[in-house]
């Protein structure tokens, strides 16, 4: 099991330095820029001139969408509902023992007992959509500066959390 584990950190440290390598080599490979954007221009680029400001909600929209199903359908319901309900029982009991230093003490170790589990659990999507994502933000950059300035990412994050919120509701994600 434990073979398991580093494999699985293994891929995720492997998709993390991929990604940040097609981030930093954006500029210097155009062929990674140029077949972004001919994928994206047409498409997405079509909403931003449509109306850019609904546009640019439409795709904060999309992305949330599909980040949204790719965190139900690839990683496991129904233990990351387990993890978080026992985590729940530890906090509640946590709540209990605040005065007593050495239970609080052997309760948050079992806490960070979750955190491994929790993280291979959420960090399997990923995976599958670290790479794109990043290529996304590539091409985002020099389409949303000239009106946003370098503040896009803000209004892009905070669509992502009201956007993303809706759809873990609807989809019932954990």
């Amino acid at each position: 099991m434990e073979n398991k584990k580093g494999l699985g950190m293994m891929w995720i440290l492997i998709t993390l330095g991929l990604s940040w390598l097609v981030f930093a080599m954006w500029e210097k490979f155009p062929v990674i820029k140029d077949t972004v954007n001919s994928a994206l221009d047409p498409t997405l680029g079509v909403l931003l001139k449509w109306n850019f400001y609904l546009g640019f909600v439409i795709i904060i929209a999309g992305t949330s969408f599909i980040l949204t199903l790719s965190q139900k359908y690839l990683s496991d319901q129904e233990e990351l509902r387990e993890l978080r309900r026992e985590q729940k029982i530890l906090s509640e009991e946590m709540k209990k023992y605040k005065d007593h230093p050495e239970k609080l003490l052997e309760l948050q170790k079992k806490q960070f007992e979750f955190i491994p589990r929790t993280m291979e659990l959420t960090m399997k999507p990923t995976l599958y959509t670290m790479v794109p994502i990043i290529l996304f933000f590539r091409w985002f950059g020099p389409n949303l500066s000239p009106v946003f300035g370098g503040w896009w990412i803000l209004w892009y994050l905070v669509g992502t959390l009201i956007f993303s919120s809706i759809f873990r509701k609807v989809f019932n994600v954990a």
